[in-house]
């Protein structure tokens, strides 16, 4: 009786101390953002840009779907690149030594395929997913109050071993839609560093709303690489040998 007692007890303090439950949030965030049954509807997403990198600004292309394909290019000096692809099945991506396609590693391949699920929300349905959302706190982030929400998804693979798949969430505690997400680094030279995605220019597109302006760096970096996204298309018609390898 005690237990239980304490328990709704620290439930109460964690409802009074943050002002909403991580599921709240979430709810919110969601319905912002379009509404959770639009989301659901969503059967892919082709998102066109550029990347400012070196003085350059370099023409880019992703597109993600429901069943977990992928790829994502660029256009440098009048030649297409598939940087990353991935067909549901294989993983595959441009060597930019060769400047030939390879296919990834079977690691690769098979952590790809345990994200599949993260679209077009990792926050969608996230129970049904196996996936864990934690309400952490507040904390501000350049100078904006923020919900801290630590979302736990499948681990994956790391030298053939599982390891933790853990990002943390900076909901705006006004609007409710992520301004940043933080993750370390599990491979890599960037290994045992906390990535951060920086997301602002919150647009509509047929209703549901996207970041138009995304940064990607590394925590305590001054700067990072910048991604302006021009053109959002959803449900576009696709060529399904763009997802595929090309020997």
């Amino acid at each position: 009786m005690k237990k239980s007692i304490l328990i709704l007890a620290l439930l109460c303090f964690s409802i009074i101390s943050y002002g909403q439950t991580v599921e709240e949030i979430i709810d919110q965030y969601l319905e912002n953002t379009g509404g959770a049954d639009e989301w659901a509807k969503l059967s892919s997403v082709k998102m066109e840009g550029k990347v400012s990198a070196q003085g350059m600004d370099i023409p880019i292309e992703i597109v993600q779907t429901k069943e977990g394909k992928m790829y994502m290019k660029f256009q440098l000096q009048g030649q297409e690149i598939v940087q990353q692809a991935f067909d549901g099945t294989e993983a595959w991506g441009v060597n930019f030594m060769t400047m030939k396609p390879e296919k990834s590693d079977g690691e690769t391949t098979e952590n790809m395929k345990r994200e599949m699920g993260d679209f077009p929300d990792p926050f969608l349905d996230l129970k049904s997913k196996g996936y864990k959302a934690e309400l952490l706190g507040k904390e501000t982030v350049e100078g904006t109050e923020c919900y801290k929400v630590k979302l736990t998804k499948k681990p994956l693979l790391v030298d053939g071993e599982e390891v933790e798949n853990i990002s943390f969430y900076f909901f705006d505690s006004e609007n409710f839609v992520p301004i940043m997400v933080e993750k370390e680094m599990k491979v890599g030279p960037a290994k045992g560093m906390t990535s951060q995605t920086l997301m602002s220019d919150y647009q509509e597109v047929e209703g549901l709303y996207f970041p138009f302006a995304i940064t990607e760096k590394a925590k305590g970096a001054p700067q990072g690489q910048a991604i302006s996204i021009t053109k959002v298309e959803l449900n576009p018609t696709l060529d399904p040998a763009a997802f595929v390898y090309k020997d």
